[in-house]
């Protein structure tokens, strides 16, 4: 019998922390699993980010009841993954928001993605069967799009492909304060199964260029100062270059998947094996950079029957 993905076994509970990024501006985080945002307004509330399922969705309302009554008028969505989407319901927000491209993606793959990581991850969608199916924008915007709470503005961008092809990012400039989803990770693997190695650097410029005070990443701790920022963006620089170089020095050679898990465990294992997630991600940042490097620029869609046979593949 081949070996269950790491997260499989991975149930334990993880502590939720809720840090005030900016003045009115919150990020819920837990130890490596999905983090979301809470943006506060004159009048009401926008969520970034609206966890798995709508029970854990309830764990960010809790957060949010701490700090404000406000309602909660607006769900942001930086891409289309089911640990990022199917709790939206239980927010109750009237504009449920995504880039034109992530809805796309909802359309193309959001079904086979929800099968796909309900068998990796089961702990992430705690109280499943509350989902009252796949998440749909009220609204959607191609290049960039601003919202205002009254009188905060909020900006949503897409900057470019990088953990998918339709991310987007949300900036308070206020506050100087960024939203960047799984752009931009701490101490947290990146998963790159459905990434763009080649344009994730430019998109890390982007967003560099910004010059944020803060940044509430996609998973690991909120990133509080100039510096750590800095670092965070090129430590996930690092981790995706690191895992795409070794994967096409395997592919240019026509060497094996096998080859390429190899190389890539050779590169990333000393650097970072001790960041959260890194086994679950490992073989499907694999198998999608092995893919890149052969030319194939749109990502394969995973099902779980692909997920099973990949993993297969790789344990020789």
């Amino acid at each position: 019998m081949a070996k269950a993905f790491a997260s499989q076994g991975d149930m334990t509970e993880k502590k939720i922390t809720f840090t005030e990024v900016g003045d009115g501006v919150y990020a819920f985080t837990a130890e490596g699993d999905p983090n979301s945002g809470v943006i506060i307004g004159d009048e009401s509330v926008m969520i970034v980010e609206a966890q798995a399922t709508p029970r854990l969705a309830n764990k960010v309302i809790d957060c949010v009841r701490s700090v404000t009554d406000k309602p909660i008028s607006h769900v942001v969505l930086t891409h289309y993954h089911a640990v990022r989407v199917l709790g939206a319901s239980a927010f109750g927000a009237q504009q449920v928001i995504m880039g034109d491209k992530a809805r796309a993606m909802v359309v193309e793959r959001g079904q086979e993605d929800w099968d796909s990581e309900f068998q990796r991850f089961p702990r992430l969608f705690e109280g499943h069967e509350s989902i009252p199916g796949l998440t749909w924008p009220t609204t959607t915007f191609s290049e960039d799009m601003t919202v205002y709470l009254g009188k905060r503005r909020v900006d949503l961008m897409h900057l470019g492909r990088a953990h998918t092809a339709g991310d987007i990012v949300i900036h308070v400039p206020d506050q100087n304060v960024m939203f960047t989803g799984d752009i931009v990770e701490y101490h947290s693997a990146c998963y790159c199964g459905d990434g763009h190695f080649s344009d994730w650097g430019d998109t890390l410029d982007a967003i560099a260029s910004f010059q944020v005070d803060a940044i509430a990443p996609g998973r690991g701790d909120a990133l509080m100062g100039q510096d750590m920022v800095t670092a965070a963006i090129e430590n996930t620089r690092d981790f995706v270059e690191s895992t795409y170089a070794a994967a096409a020095r395997v592919a240019a050679r026509g060497g094996s998947l096998k080859e390429a898990w190899d190389a890539v465990r050779a590169a990333c294992d000393p650097k970072f094996k001790d960041y959260a997630i890194y086994e679950h991600c490992l073989p499907f940042n694999v198998a999608r950079a092995y893919d890149e490097a052969r030319g194939i620029d749109t990502p394969r869609i995973w099902t779980a029957q692909r997920d099973i046979e990949m993993w297969e593949a790789l344990q020789g």
